[in-house]
């Protein structure tokens, strides 16, 4: 009898081990706050600002896809390990201010994998029939696995300390 008082609690117990928890909404985490590692304030316009941006993005290996006189895209590759790939896309949007303009910088990391997939294909004879002759082949393709916004506010300093040391030598 002493045993059966224990066999609730230990099915609850083994229930809510089993149990799978979805994680919370990335939104919930959603601050808004005022004070923003993705901005750079500057004295120069804002069409000097985005050139400046491009330049940057250049000088450390990005390939620039578009630049407009307040928007500018760049993306960089990488492959960090045998069948695993990155890309990292930077948009950089400059805006006028009184006193100047202000760089909004966003960056967006995307992971891939090198994945196998198995495709079938078959033959079919018209007027016999259908036949079907199937035969495998695998292919290997990259995979896109995740996606995230890059939220360090190290990787946005040392980008504005670059943009920043580009400002400095620009001509009066």
């Amino acid at each position: 009898m002493r045993c059966t008082a224990f066999i609730p609690p230990l099915l609850v117990l083994l229930a809510a081990g089993c149990a799978t928890t979805r994680p919370a909404p990335a939104w919930h985490a959603e601050s808004f706050s005022e004070k923003s590692p993705f901005e750079h304030r500057t004295s120069i316009s804002a069409k000097s600002l985005c050139a400046v941006g491009q330049r940057a993005l250049l000088s450390q290996g990005y390939q620039v896809e578009s630049a407009q006189p307040q928007a500018v895209r760049g993306r960089k590759f990488f492959q960090p390990g045998p069948g695993h790939h990155m890309e990292l896309g930077i948009s950089l949007v400059c805006l006028p201010t009184p006193g100047g303009a202000v760089l909004y910088a966003n960056a967006l990391q995307t992971r891939y994998e090198l994945k196998t997939i198995a495709t079938n294909a078959g033959v079919s004879v018209a007027g016999m029939g259908s036949i079907s002759l199937p035969w495998m082949s695998d292919k290997d393709a990259l995979v896109k696995v995740g996606e995230e916004t890059v939220a360090d506010p190290e990787f946005y300093r040392r980008l504005f300390a670059l943009i920043g040391a580009m400002e400095s030598s620009l001509p009066e």
